[in-house]
């Protein structure tokens, strides 16, 4: 296997050749919603401020971030969000650039990206965005090992801990200064998620009221369970006390969250991570929310927020977050959720699966030596630039095992005509 691009002997850190593959849905980084979109361009530019050489695999004509863009159409498919066909056909071409092109560590952040990971010689590191509580943790241990995990929180790593990982990495922000609150607190509470009961809108709405806040619900709603949410449950709570923004763009959304007295997550499932709430951190923002999922572990309890047990303590607790110091909120994202930490902790991630993918290589490649096996197990390991392009190429007609093959003069059907054997048991 080539070593990567830069093998630390100048006394620098190596610098990898890194496939960043996303999901087709959004550009990056997005204009409203897209939190995978927002992370994964921190996490880009982070990787590229460190010297790493990222060739972005995505939808659309244009990136702002620091990477190198590849676009499979020209148009993101956000109006086909939840759709399988629009993430697999992006996954499929992505794969054909994959195998013609050159690199140490591919980082996929699509599903059907599993399926093809033992394609190409790098190793796939693939961090997982979702819950493992249903059918995801299901799917990640029916791939098996060709791909090596990250999660995004302890908690979500807990739900299946037999998965093969290789690390726990929380999200992280870029730029966020020391003490740089946006506000003073006495704006309204906000919600700012998608229009889905797991979110607890209901519960925020009817939490506030009690404790006699404003507040402002602003979130995403695009699919048709999502309609029928907002429609069915959501408005028919909508009162004076109740601002609704539907899918506000990203500047309006973080303008309204700086201002906000608290980010309220009243939350009904195991979050894996909830990005929001260091986004409302990075902004001196407290949190208010239900202890489920990762919660804990990025709310620190009365310094950064309140992590309630009941919908009772959530009023109690937007009372009192006024109490709460917006520079420790400040503080906590630029200590524990930075780009700057998560990419060096992804840099770490790709060295041990290229190391522990190295090391099963040159194992088999030993063993082939030792029962001769040249041939078959002497490809394990990095195929030559020219060969993989080569190998990108149709390899011509399937043969179709009932068919006779032709005889080698082209006349006609061939078969090899073996004597029968003696029968042992007649004399």
């Amino acid at each position: 296997m080539d070593e990567p691009g830069n093998d630390g002997s100048d006394g620098g850190p190596q610098r990898l050749r890194i496939a960043m593959v996303v999901p087709p849905w959004y550009e990056l980084p997005p204009k409203g919603y897209g939190g995978v979109e927002i992370v994964c361009s921190a996490l880009i530019d982070a990787l590229v401020d460190r010297g790493h050489e990222v060739t972005l695999f995505g939808a659309g004509e244009r990136t702002g971030t620091k990477a190198r863009f590849v676009g499979t159409t020209p148009t993101p498919q956000f109006s086909r969000l939840g759709q399988t066909m629009p993430d697999v056909l992006h996954r499929a071409r992505v794969q054909q650039y994959l195998v013609a092109g050159d690199f140490d560590i591919v980082h996929d952040h699509t599903m059907p990206g599993l399926l093809l990971a033992g394609q190409v010689p790098w190793p796939t590191v693939v961090t997982v965005h979702g819950s493992l509580e249903g059918e995801l943790g299901d799917y990640l241990e029916a791939v098996g090992p060709k791909v090596r995990l990250v999660a995004i929180s302890h908690d979500q790593r807990s739900v299946r801990p037999d998965l093969p990982w290789l690390a726990t990495i929380h999200h992280g922000l870029p730029n966020v200064e020391p003490g740089a609150t946006s506000g003073n607190g006495a704006g309204p509470a906000m919600w700012l998620a998608r229009f889905n009961a797991d979110k607890g809108p209901a519960i925020a709405i009817a939490a506030c009221r009690a404790a006699g806040v404003p507040l402002v619900l602003a979130g995403k709603c695009n699919e048709r369970a999502e309609h029928r949410y907002l429609s069915e449950v959501v408005r028919p709570m909508v009162d004076g006390n109740v601002e609704l923004m539907i899918n506000p763009d990203r500047r309006t959304a973080m303008r309204m969250l700086a201002g906000a007295r608290c980010l309220l997550l009243p939350i009904t499932w195991r979050e894996p991570f909830g990005l929001v709430m260091i986004e409302a951190m990075a902004l001196g923002v407290p949190v208010v929310a239900l202890r489920l999922g990762s919660v804990p572990e990025i709310v620190e309890h009365g310094v950064t927020g309140f992590v309630c047990d009941t919908e009772e303590e959530l009023v109690e607790a937007l009372r009192r977050v006024g109490e709460l110091d917006r520079g420790a909120c400040v503080d906590r994202v630029r200590g524990h959720f930075s780009a700057a930490r998560m990419a060096e902790q992804y840099e770490q991630a790709y060295l041990v699966a290229i190391a522990e993918q190295s090391s099963v290589r040159s194992g088999w490649r030993r063993l082939a030596a030792v029962i001769g096996v040249p041939h078959a197990l002497g490809r394990i390991g990095q195929y030559p630039p020219r060969t993989r392009r080569e190998r990108a190429e149709p390899m011509g007609p399937r043969l179709d095992p009932l068919r006779p093959l032709s005889s080698p003069d082209g006349s006609g059907p061939h078969r090899t005509v073996r004597p029968p054997r003696p029968d042992p048991q007649v004399p």
